[in-house]
Parts: C-alpha cells; structure tokens; sequence
C-alpha cells in the first residue's frame, strides 16, 4: 500500500530540509517571500512553526545556529 503524505507534512519535511542546509534567518525570508510573492504557504505558518520548533529551545537553537556557522566558513 501506497502511503500519500498530507500537504502539511510535505511542508514540514520541506522546511526541515531548508533549515539542514540554510541559517534560520535565511530560511524565515525564503518562507516570508513565499508567502507574500506566490502565496505558496496557504497553511497556519504559527502551527507549522509551533509544529517544527515543538522539541527546541532557545538554547538548541543557538546551538545549532552556532554550528552551522562554524560548519559552514
């Protein structure tokens, strides 16, 4: 059997792939003009978000912003 992933799922895992390869801010403009250029994001981007950050703090997240940059120089 052939499993489809929702729309909203397909948005996570897209957004996931985006913050794996780009720095959080840059990931937040890219998804802002998305959302004001194409209209791409016709979801609730404070669920997706809440949805993407729900095992992350403040600290994890300068963590890994932290290690990208000293990754990526």
């Amino acid at each position: 059997m052939i499993q489809v992933k929702s729309e909203q799922q397909v948005l996570q895992e897209g957004f996931q792939v985006l913050l794996s390869n780009m720095e959080p801010s840059a990931v937040a403009r890219f998804w802002a003009a998305c959302n004001l250029g194409k209209n791409l994001g016709k979801g609730d981007y404070l669920k997706l978000k809440d949805d993407l950050f729900a095992q992350e703090s403040v600290a994890s997240l300068y963590a890994k912003v932290t290690e990208f940059q000293t990754s990526n120089q």
